[in-house]
């Protein structure tokens, strides 16, 4: 198939694994115009493919293979612990239509997929993060030596309908993705959730700490995407000298939040490492 592509400008996808994160961008896909037809989904539930088909009118099988044939980009997007075992069952079919893999797998060395379907099979290796099932995700990307520049594009097209995608030159770099973007949200929550707590200490009710909280945590993000500026410049301008978000900075410091941010980021990005070796058998 990777033969076909380079004439058409819409690559056939294939997603093996429908679940919510192939759904997300599948969804994202459609809404920016990508064809139907061109997109195939396989899952073990046939009645999940009936609702996506019914929905959507993509092309689904429950047969991978006749999917895997039939497509010149095949995500896969099964859990980890199974995939070698998915992956060992497409490698004939594979050796034939020779598409570009993108594995949205966590923690699955890109060797180890080599290793399955073939030493000069082309992947892309993706870390996305849940809020890639609102359209707002951050996906860091590693291509391997065999993937070409329209492939590279290609897997960009399709993590990008569901947020933004950004390329790392090392294989390795990906822990630190997942510490940071990939991990990221869960940060933000327990943030969030601290704050909730707080406000309802100082005497807020629950609805409303929690609306304060959320809705000052999308204004934050937001401004500091539109801004010209770094995060530490804007937090200077909203920490007034002798005024009250100055004592908040100050107890945070004092409790050693950065080291305690650094320490958890690094304890990630290890825990990262340790599960490809058990998870690829590396």
């Amino acid at each position: 198939m990777s033969d076909t592509s380079k004439e058409n400008p819409t690559p056939t996808l294939g997603f093996i694994g429908a679940g919510n994160m192939a759904s997300a961008i599948i969804s994202g896909l459609l809404s920016e115009g990508y064809p139907p037809q061109n997109i195939w989904a396989t899952d073990t539930s046939e009645d999940r493919l009936k609702q996506l088909h019914a929905d959507w009118g993509i092309c689904t099988t429950t047969d991978n293979q006749k999917a895997a044939a039939s497509v010149d980009v095949l995500v896969l997007a099964v859990k980890p612990q199974v995939l070698e075992v998915v992956a060992k069952g497409l490698r004939a079919v594979l050796a034939e239509s020779k598409p570009l893999i993108v594995s949205i797998a966590a923690g699955i060395m890109s060797s180890s997929i080599k290793s399955w379907l073939g030493e000069e099979t082309a992947i892309v290796r993706c870390m996305p993060n849940t809020p890639s099932l609102v359209g707002e995700g951050a996906s860091g990307l590693y291509a391997n030596e065999h993937v070409s520049a329209l492939q590279r594009a290609q897997a960009e097209q399709v993590m990008r309908a569901v947020g933004i995608a950004l390329w790392v030159d090392e294989e390795a770099h990906l822990d630190a993705v997942t510490a940071v973007s990939g991990s990221g949200p869960a940060y933000y929550f327990l943030m969030m959730e601290a704050m909730i707590a707080a406000g309802e200490s100082l005497g807020l009710d629950a609805a409303t700490s929690t609306k304060l909280t959320l809705q000052t945590a999308l204004g934050a993000a937001k401004m500091a995407l539109a801004s010209d500026v770094d995060p530490a410049e804007l937090r200077r301008r909203v920490t007034s000298p002798k005024g009250t978000t100055e004592k908040a900075i100050e107890a945070f410091e004092q409790g050693g939040m950065r080291t305690l941010v650094n320490e958890a980021l690094e304890a990630c990005a290890e825990r990262s490492k340790s599960l490809a070796k058990e998870l690829g058998n590396d």
